[in-house]
């Protein structure tokens, strides 16, 4: 596998175990709380946009060059995905809001590579 086809498959990876744990994490407050769901709605919109931006980090940092590319297929990996999982698991397309929220993730995305590309560098 090329460094590209590497660094974004480390990017994604990266995107959903921070997904996880912090799905684990609010599920958490929810069980244990007297805190509604509707309630988090923003909190949970942070975590998606903070593990975006990191999984672009990570990718930008393994590509090593041209993070905001790095970044970018990440998220677009990333919406495939999701996207075929909703498709074809679920009989749904996306809506008209979730298009706008995976084009917020790619722009942190594509800012995580950036930043990733450049600590790297930084580094060496």
């Amino acid at each position: 596998m090329s460094r590209w086809g590497t660094a974004v498959v480390y990017g994604v990876v990266t995107i959903f175990l921070l997904a996880a744990v912090i799905s684990f994490f609010l599920s958490l407050i929810l069980k244990w709380t007297d805190v509604q769901e509707a309630s988090l709605t923003w909190i949970i919109f942070a975590g998606s946009l903070l593990s975006m931006f990191i999984g672009g980090l990570v990718a930008g940092g393994k590509g090593k060059e041209k993070g905001w590319l790095a970044g970018g297929m990440t998220s677009l990996l990333f919406t495939a995905i999701i996207f075929l999982f909703q498709f074809l698991g679920l009989e749904k397309s996306f809506t008209l809001e979730q298009w706008i929220y995976h084009l917020i993730f790619f722009v942190a995305a594509a800012l995580g590579g950036i930043v990733g590309v450049n600590m790297k560098a930084s580094r060496s």
